[in-house]
């Protein structure tokens, strides 16, 4: 790889997109299921790309042209050779739910004492975990990966791409079942990152409170930093909520005070935990770490609180499946409010689980006399007075607004849920 690795230090970034091109930087011809990146090479270069790197014969016209044997594979294998010639940790996050929050949480702490390469957005796959090690350079002191999954082995291939020295599993949940068959196979994905870690004889950090995540950790290594509420070096104690999470924790001979989020929701307390613990690990004070979680606050639709003129929003509607769903709702029922509603999406990639797992959800909202609204096939055909679309939805509530209510808005992405905010 030294060949590509010199046109890549020629170059002043990496670019699948030809529609996002700097000038200077190499442009990696992509392919999917409907487009062909190759028949962009020349455009590219148009732009300002410096190099283009093709994988069709019939592209591969020019010196400014490359041709290698497939474009992605290309891109997965330079960025795991351009970032073993780093030595800094690399920090591997993954989970059924959490991940981006507790990846953004970590970088908000580990930014006040490090020069962290962090993933940005939702860039965690195939394509995004290469394109952020892509970015790795010598001012880095840290790095956070964001790794998601959707079918078996993906954590694998991600690891063998990152190479991670650190690792945590935020939980592991029922997501993607489509994929991955069954929580086993979940569970079998997500802990391929600590046999990479392992085998690289790194930490993992593990939630002391998860016994499924205890005995794969320690299965594996006593290389362990653990946190919890009730177990783990570093303990939390969630003082309340209102929505938001307020919350004191404790390791060694310090004891915080109540430190006062901008998160709102019980599922985010681990988050927290599990941030503090990593930026204990590397040395962030105390001081600094109580400061950095105050001040963070969530964007991209991911545990949000909106106040309108009619009523105080919950907007959680990034990403949806049957344990954040059942985490949220636990959450919603104890927050102190006169008046409270959710509003539903459908929860998707469960497969021939889903029917089962929408009715639990169903079961959940009666036991507890939480007033609701659905939208979406799923949760029709199994609650008739639900809506088919958010289309018809926010139709009916334009006839009936909401007032002075409390309202979680929690859904599958293509439910697209944040439609509603403007009439609510």
């Amino acid at each position: 790889m030294e060949k590509w690795l010199t046109l890549l230090d020629d170059c002043n970034g990496i670019s699948t997109d030809s529609r996002q091109i700097t000038p200077g930087c190499m442009y990696i011809a992509l392919k999917g299921e409907h487009f062909n990146g190759n028949k962009f090479a020349q455009q590219a270069l148009d732009k300002g790309a410096k190099y283009a790197i093709v994988d069709e014969t019939e592209f591969a016209k020019g010196e400014h042209i490359f041709l290698v044997e497939n474009g992605l594979h290309f891109l997965q294998q330079l960025a795991r050779t351009h970032r073993m010639r780093f030595t800094i940790p690399v920090i591997a996050i993954t989970g059924s739910n959490g991940k981006t929050s507790t990846k953004e949480l970590l970088n908000c702490l580990l930014q006040t004492k490090y020069n962290v390469l962090c993933t940005q957005g939702n860039l965690n796959n195939q394509i995004g975990v290469p394109l952020t090690l892509l970015q790795l350079n010598s001012s880095h002191e840290i790095a956070i990966i964001e790794m998601g999954a959707n079918k078996l082995l993906d954590i694998d291939e991600l690891c063998q791409i990152a190479n991670p020295t650190h690792g945590l599993i935020t939980n592991v949940g029922k997501a993607h079942l489509e994929g991955f068959g069954d929580f086993e196979g979940v569970l079998r994905t997500k802990t391929e990152l600590f046999d990479h870690v392992t085998a690289n004889k790194g930490i993992l950090f593990v939630n002391a409170d998860d016994p499924i995540l205890m005995e794969a950790a320690s299965a594996r290594t006593q290389l362990l930093s653990t946190f919890g509420q009730e177990n783990g070096a570093l303990k939390g104690k969630l003082a309340y909520l209102d929505p938001f999470v307020h919350l004191s924790w404790q390791l060694d001979a310090y004891q915080s005070e109540v430190v006062d989020t901008q998160m709102i929701g019980k599922y985010n307390f681990y988050n927290f935990l599990a941030a503090l613990c990593v930026g204990a690990h590397f040395g962030v004070s105390p001081e600094q770490m109580n400061l950095a979680i105050a001040s963070y606050v969530p964007s991209n639709k991911r545990s949000q609180v909106q106040q309108t003129n009619n009523n105080t929003l919950i907007v959680d509607c990034y990403n949806a499946n049957p344990s954040s769903m059942l985490s949220a709702l636990n959450s919603f029922v104890e927050i102190a409010h006169d008046s409270k509603i959710v509003i539903l999406g459908d929860m998707l990639e469960l497969g021939n689980d889903g029917p089962m797992e929408h009715q639990k959800v169903l079961d959940f909202l009666t036991e507890n006399s939480i007033q609701f609204l659905t939208v979406g096939p799923i949760f029709k055909e199994l609650n008739p007075s639900g809506f088919e679309t958010t289309a018809q939805l926010k139709s009916a509530m334009l006839k009936n607004p909401l007032q002075n209510k409390l309202v979680l808005l929690k859904g599958s992405r293509s439910i697209a849920l944040e439609q509603l905010i403007d009439c609510l």
